[in-house]
C-alpha cells in the first residue's frame, strides 16, 4: 500500500472525496512529523507508536574498495508496533 492506495481507502471508508481524504492523511502525516522534530513520541493505542533516536558518527567501510570512511550522526526514526498490531499480523 502507498499513499495513494490509503487515500482511497480512507475515501471510500468516511465516505468523503479523495480529496477531503488526502487533505486528512497529509494533516496526520504532517502532525507526526511535527511531533517527532520536537523529539516527541507519538502513540497510538493499539496501533504503535513512534519515536526518534540519536545514531552517534560513527566510522564504516565502503563495501566495494574497503576504504574507511565517516558516518555522520543524525536522528533517525523508529516504530514500535502496539499488541493489537502485531497479534493481527500474527
Amino acid at each position: 500500500m502507498n499513499k495513494g492506495d490509503l487515500i482511497k481507502v480512507v475515501a471510500d471508508s468516511a465516505n468523503i472525496t479523495q480529496s477531503q481524504a488526502s487533505d486528512a492523511v497529509q494533516a496526520v502525516f504532517d502532525s507526526i512529523e511535527k511531533t517527532l522534530k520536537s523529539k516527541d513520541k507519538a502513540s497510538f493505542v493499539g496501533f504503535g507508536t513512534f519515536s526518534t533516536s540519536h545514531r552517534s558518527a560513527r566510522e564504516g567501510r565502503n563495501p566495494s574498495t574497503g576504504a574507511t570512511i565517516q558516518i555522520p550522526a543524525k536522528n533517525v526514526v523508529k516504530f514500535k508496533p502496539g499488541k493489537a498490531l502485531s497479534d493481527a499480523v500474527n
